[in-house]
């Protein structure tokens, strides 16, 4: 590991280079009446030319940015008459892309140059004059070694492994810079191995050495994350994917690979953010290797089970080649490389909410638990076709370079221009309607009436009724169909709800068992819930039980949690399980988890991410942040450094649920 450059850049010293952008645009652009297009292009140009060459001291992965934030390139005015007629997604760019990097890699800026748009010349031509500066300094402060290689890469394609992750570096820069968020890293082992391969077979490069500039390669991810755009610090994309098979079937885990599992373990940085794919075929000694990262604390690997996620995928009509090349955008969505302009976090659906509506509505007046699910389908229903009819004509901010750097138009849609839609609070919900399946219509100890006034009161008057509902009633993660049945029930509902609906891209719908931030938005939203959950009491994240459901331990979690139909809600949200930091503290801990991985897999769950918590330290982190800086814990569907987060985020990390094996 490079612990002099990682400390550097660990302790935030780099930011000494950091500067305020010194001048607007918006209202110069307006005024000429500039296209969107033109201004992007004229934005990036300036801060390209304006950029100060950065070299660390040691670093063989060079770019470092300095202007902290991008001015705008609308007038407030102009955005309030665009918003006006549009339906805008966060910020307004096409986000959760993956570019062909291994097709800039190869052939180089020069070569793409020639196929890009008018303002797709002028970006690459601003990267290479900035390339070409950085070569200069390189030489200016004595490295040759760096000078050679910025005189080949990214303009030519790249020869050894070090051009090839020097030329990533400055495209995955640019890229950020043009105004882009939340661009994944895609199936890195598979396109970069060649370069790999090729110097170590030549005698140019040990497995040593290639290990060295991966760690220093790895660093440069955390150089400028923190400036990225995302909910929290941490939310910002760099989400790499590892394993998986080719087209033909056979597994592309190699030695980079391997590698990159061993970078990531010794840096314990944040980013990039490593995913696994695995599945039944996977050795369990790679599960076992993949847990090292997880007794780290690191909050990662992510798993997603190629067994399940290619047929489902090619169930919603991606091609074969296409689906199993997958990889996943910041988060867990899946998403495909190149080719695909998918939108995958668009919205969100809240299952208690649903819940909540039907309750009020139609308990009452329901004979039977099938009317009220009944009724329960029927403002899913509504709910979807709100949230689907709310989006309509979509617009995007342009985006020349990465345009350029894509298989596909991505102005006019991509070969897949889908919508992801998340579904939040699947446990709760399906605990809610376990409740009064049980309690109302199957023993009838409940009357409908006093649980609609116990629920509208917060359960103020009733504590013996809150008692049962949320300790005694039937809850996700014991492995008891009651329950887990209505769960997937709920989900299947969920994606009927989405069936034959296009998006105004020509896409369809895809449900989906993630929650991102909702889990605390959509929670806030309503009262308090039939499971016993009181008012402004955050959902589990993601695909997870409640966070106060009484359940037996992982393995009944994970037997509770792989019964549903993921093929018919594919847009992506992992089981999230937390582990007490005791787990890991014999030689067998990290087998033990990899072959609770593996259980979960083999039993065709769709993905998994594990967390590993020390409950003691995470409230000593919040008395003390200066001593823990850098602990990390994962969030929804990426890692953080615990003391960088809100209250409100911090405080549902230490409320999960806490398994020990």
């Amino acid at each position: 590991m490079k612990e002099k450059l990682h400390a550097y850049v660990s302790e935030k010293k780099h930011h000494i280079y950091r500067r305020e952008c010194p001048f607007s645009l918006a209202e110069e652009f307006s005024s000429e009446n500039l296209s969107p297009a033109e201004r992007m292009t004229r934005r990036f140009c300036r801060l390209m030319a304006e950029e100060t060459p950065v070299i660390l001291e040691k670093e063989d992965i060079c770019f470092l940015r300095t202007f902290k934030s991008l001015p705008d390139i609308f007038t407030p005015e102009e955005w309030a008459d665009i918003k006006s007629s549009h339906y805008i997604h966060e910020l307004g760019f096409m986000s959760n892309l993956t570019p062909n990097y291994e097709k800039v890699i190869k052939h180089g800026l020069l070569s793409l140059k020639e196929n890009a748009d008018s303002y797709g010349k002028r970006m690459i031509d601003a990267i290479l004059c900035l390339t070409e500066r950085y070569k200069k300094e390189a030489i200016r402060v004595g490295r040759q070694d760096l000078a050679d290689i910025l005189s080949r890469v990214p303009a030519y394609g790249a020869t050894t492994f070090h051009e090839a992750l020097q030329s990533f570096r400055i495209i995955h820069f640019a890229l950020w810079y043009e105004g882009n968020y939340h661009i994944t890293i895609g199936r890195f082992d598979k396109y970069m191995y060649p370069y790999l391969q090729n110097d170590l077979e030549k005698g140019a490069l040990t497995e040593d050495g290639a290990f060295s500039l991966l760690c220093d390669f790895f660093i440069s991810f955390n150089k400028d994350s923190d400036l990225y755009p995302g909910v929290q610090q941490g939310d910002n994309g760099q989400s790499m994917m590892l394993g998986g098979i080719n087209s033909d079937g056979t597994d592309t885990f190699n030695l980079l690979s391997s590698l990159c599992l061993k970078a990531s373990y010794e840096n314990k940085m944040i980013d990039p953010k490593i995913n696994l794919r695995v599945s039944k075929n996977t050795p369990a000694e790679r599960f076992t290797e993949a847990s090292k990262l997880t007794a780290a604390g690191l909050g990662f690997p992510q798993y997603s089970n190629d067994d399940v996620v290619i047929p489902a995928l090619m169930k919603l009509g991606y091609e074969y080649d296409d689906a199993v090349n997958y990889t996943v955008a910041a988060c867990w969505e899946f998403i495909i490389p190149n080719v695909g302009t998918d939108v995958a976090n668009i919205s969100a659906l809240s299952f208690p909410e649903v819940i909540d509506k039907a309750l009020h509505s139609s308990l009452e007046s329901s004979e039977t638990y099938e009317d009220f699910y009944t009724a329960v389908e029927n403002e899913l229903r509504k709910k979807a076709d709100e949230i689907t009819e709310s989006i309509k004509n979509l617009y995007f901010i342009p985006s020349p370079l990465m345009n350029a750097m894509m298989d596909t138009d991505i102005y006019n849609g991509g070969k897949y221009n889908n919508f992801g839609i998340h579904g939040t609070g699947l446990s709760n919900a399906a605990d809610s309607l376990a409740a009064i399946k049980k309690y109302i219509y199957e023993e009838k100890s409940l009357d409908k009436t006093e649980l609609i006034k116990a629920i509208d009161e917060n359960f103020a008057n009733h504590p013996l009724l809150l008692h049962r509902l949320r300790y005694e009633s039937p809850k996700m993660g014991n492995n008891d169909d009651f329950v887990d049945l209505l769960a997937t029930n709920l989900l299947d509902s969920f994606a009927k709800s989405l069936e034959g609906k296009k998006n105004c891209r020509g896409g369809i719908y895809r449900a989906g068992t993630g929650s991102a931030m909702y889990y605390l938005w959509h929670a806030n939203e309503i009262g308090a819930s039939p499971d016993g959950r009181l008012k402004g009491e955050s959902f589990g994240t993601n695909f997870s039980v409640s966070l106060f459901a009484e359940v037996k331990g992982p393995l009944s979690v994970i037997a509770s949690m792989t019964k549903q139909h993921f093929e018919n809600a594919i847009n992506g949200g992992p089981l999230t399980l937390e582990f007490h930091s005791g787990v890991f503290s014999d030689e067998d801990g990290c087998e033990k988890v990899g072959l609770l991985v593996k259980t979960f897999i083999d039993r065709g769950g769709h993905q998994l991410q594990l967390n590993t918590v020390d409950s003691e330290k995470l409230r000593e982190a919040k008395l003390h942040p200066e001593k823990h800086r850098n602990l990390v814990v994962r969030i929804w569907g990426w890692s953080a450094y615990f003391t960088e987060l809100d209250p409100e985020y911090q405080n549902h990390v230490m409320a999960r649920q806490i398994y020990t094996i």
